[in-house]
């Protein structure tokens, strides 16, 4: 006996259900992977390309960072080296000829004849020379002070004319030094022997400085000589004057006995 079976359909909405059941159950936007078989069929590498970009994405990003130390370190390095230059002295030195200039100059001083540059040394040669005239002095003790006063004159001026040739003679010296100062400080490798170069210079300058104030003293001496002598020698020549015009006792009488 043959038994009938009819399907009977409830409406639109079970032939609907019916179609959407198999997208349901499928996956949805799942990536695609490709298996590798081994050989003989063994073991097989199932291929992710998602897991493969973010594994290249962190080794790029993990090699940048490493790039960046890098630099980091070599900046450093750079920094350091750089430091190491600022701090580093200068290899030349100008002091020993500078102070070798002022030596001479100061020895060129120290050899003032008759009247030194000393306060109670001159306090006590014009006490002596140019401050002490008396009417009662004799003619030999008058010219012996104005022949002391005249020698000291002259002396002064040839003290003046060695100073003035002895720091004539440093220029040559201090040219030498200015030019190997200027190379030094153009040629720096850092702050520090840029600065060191420019103090030996201001020392230099200051050297030449005091060269030209040992000449202004040295001139000026020789002045104040001339006109020391110039003003004790009108002095004296009022002093010889008074005694010329004195008047004297006159002719004064005597017993006189022409024969024995």
């Amino acid at each position: 006996m043959t038994r009938k079976i009819t399907f009977r359909f409830a409406g639109p909405s079970l032939f609907a259900l019916a179609l959407a059941m198999p997208m349901a159950m499928s996956p949805i936007a799942a990536p695609p992977a490709h298996a590798l078989f081994g050989i003989g069929g063994g073991p097989f590498i199932v291929y992710d390309p998602t897991n493969h970009a973010e594994n290249l994405l962190t080794a790029a990003r993990a090699l940048e960072q490493i790039n960046n130390q890098i630099a980091q370190l070599q900046n450093e390095a750079q920094m350091l080296i750089n430091q190491a230059r600022n701090l580093a002295n200068l290899p030349y030195s100008a002091l020993q000829q500078i102070q070798q200039n002022v030596s001479r100059t100061q020895q060129l001083l120290a050899q003032a004849q008759n009247i030194a540059f000393d306060v109670q040394s001159i306090d006590q040669m014009f006490q002596q020379d140019y401050g002490n005239l008396s009417l009662t002095a004799t003619d030999q003790q008058l010219i012996a002070e104005a022949r002391s006063r005249w020698e000291n004159t002259v002396g002064g001026l040839q003290d003046a004319m060695r100073v003035q040739a002895g720091v004539v003679g440093n220029i040559d010296a201090n040219r030498a030094e200015m030019s190997a100062l200027v190379g030094q400080s153009q040629n720096a490798v850092g702050a520090l022997q840029a600065t060191q170069a420019g103090n030996q210079l201001l020392a230099l300058q200051s050297q030449q400085l005091s060269d030209l104030i040992a000449v202004i003293s040295a001139n000026g001496r020789a002045n104040a000589l001339t006109e020391a002598e110039r003003a004790t020698a009108a002095e004296q020549g009022r002093i010889q004057r008074e005694r010329f015009l004195m008047p004297g006792s006159g002719y004064q009488p005597g017993n006189a006995q022409m024969f024995n």
